[in-house]
This record gives C-alpha cells, structure tokens and sequence, in this order.
C-alpha cells in the first residue's frame, strides 16, 4: 500500500487544517495560526526531506551528515521551547542519551550502516529525546519560578543550591517520561505507533511490523531516561537555565 501525492491527498490536508483551525477557535486555544504555519512548515520541510534523502542515502557520510544536521535543528528547537536559547552547549544531555544507544543498534547489527536504515530510526529516536528534553526543561523551570519561596527556604535551612534545586525539580522530571512511558505500555492496544505502520505501508508482515516497533520503544525508553536524567544534572548544576533563572537562582 502507498499513499501518492494527488488532488485526493490534499484535499484530506486542507480539511484536516481546517478542523484544527476551527477546533482551536471554537476552544479559544489561540494556537490556530501556530497550527497553520506548522502545518506549512511540515509539508515543506518533509517535501525537502523526501527530495535530500533520496540523495543522502546513497553515501553513508552524507547519510551521517544529514543525522548531524537533523540533531543541531533538535538541539536549537528544544533551547528555544524550554526559553533557554543561549544554553545550548548544554543540550549534550540529548546526545548522551542518543549516542549509546545507537551505539548498542550498531553493535548488535539490529540495524545495517546504511542511510536507508540509519535516517528513520535515529530520525524517530531523535525526535522522541527533543520532546522529553522539551518537557522536562519547561516542567521544571516552571516549578523553580513559582517556588522561588521554597527554594530560598532551602538555602537557609543550610541546604546547597543544587540541593534546593533538586527538592523542587525531583517530581517534576518522571513526568516528562509519563507521556511516552504511556504509548510504549499501550502500543498494540491504543496506539500503532510509526514504524509499525510504515513497515505495513512499505509491504512487510505484522510480526516485521512489530519487531521493528518495538526495537524503536526499546531505543526510545532508553535515550529519554538517559536524556532526563543528564539534563536534570545540568539544571542542578544551573548550567542549563533560562537567563532569569540564572540570575535569580544564586547561592
């Protein structure tokens, strides 16, 4: 089964926008222009993509490039989410919960040193580690704002900056993992989650299907731990902070 681009394709699109739109209005959620320019921004971008990646996956360096290239726009978009743009170095924490794990498909040959193989699954891993990178950051800058009063009540009972930090971020960093902690525990029965479809949708049988989502699961559970707990070690640290935070949490 394929999907090919036609008049059919995107007329579904322009409906679906459209929905999102109104749904956002009628909500008064006030994301309906930040829908529509993601919207045009995904169709753009992956349209891009379709055409580079035709191209990259010949070569495996221009393969390896084109995974560089993909975790410096994460790297960016995540900074800019967690309204922490200048601490960028910091987001290491998103390749030290990627690095080993490719490490691990690589070594046990799951997947082969070819582009072909390497962009989607690195693709989906590195998409799923900006969103817990994201969701930790803004929980936990968020908490450290509006309990400021607790902090400082942590500093005078003789406690260290980064002990203070921790009594207020510790609870805050499980939940950025909840959310996909919850697709993995309800994949199969709630969710098809992408690479279960798109080996469907490329020809492959439900049990190829299924070994190759849950080989994702597994890679995502583990760079999202590792990810979460770096970047908690980096906000304690106060190396990875919005510029008002680090001006206000001080010793």
């Amino acid at each position: 089964m394929t999907i090919n681009p036609g008049w059919p394709v995107y007329l579904a699109l322009a409906i679906l926008l459209a929905v999102t739109v109104v749904a956002n209005r009628i909500a008064r959620l006030g994301l309906g222009t930040d829908a529509i320019v993601a919207g045009v921004r995904a169709a753009v971008q992956l349209t891009a993509a379709a055409a580079v990646i035709t191209v990259v996956v010949r070569s495996i360096w221009w393969s390896t490039a084109a995974l560089v290239a993909m975790f410096v726009m994460a790297v960016v978009t995540t900074c800019r989410r967690v309204e922490a743009p200048g601490a960028w170095p910091w987001a290491a924490a998103m390749a030290c919960g990627i690095l080993p794990v490719l490490a691990v498909l690589l070594a046990t040959a799951t997947i082969p040193i070819k582009g072909i193989a390497l962009i989607p699954v690195v693709g989906i891993v590195l998409g799923n580690t900006m969103t817990v990178h994201t969701l930790v950051g803004r929980r936990s800058f968020a908490a450290l704002r509006e309990e400021r009063g607790q902090y400082e009540a942590c500093l005078s009972l003789g406690l260290l900056p980064h002990q203070a930090i921790d009594e207020i971020i510790a609870r805050r960093v499980p939940e950025g993992l909840m959310p996909s902690l919850d697709q993995v525990r309800t994949s199969g029965v709630v969710t098809l989650p992408g690479a279960f479809i798109g080996v469907m949708l490329g020809g492959g049988s439900a049990v190829q299907a299924a070994t190759a989502q849950v080989l994702v699961l597994f890679a995502i559970m583990a760079t999202q731990s590792i990810t979460a707990g770096v970047e908690a070690r980096l906000i304690r640290a106060r190396r990875l902070l919005p510029r008002d935070l680090t001006v206000s949490l001080v010793s």
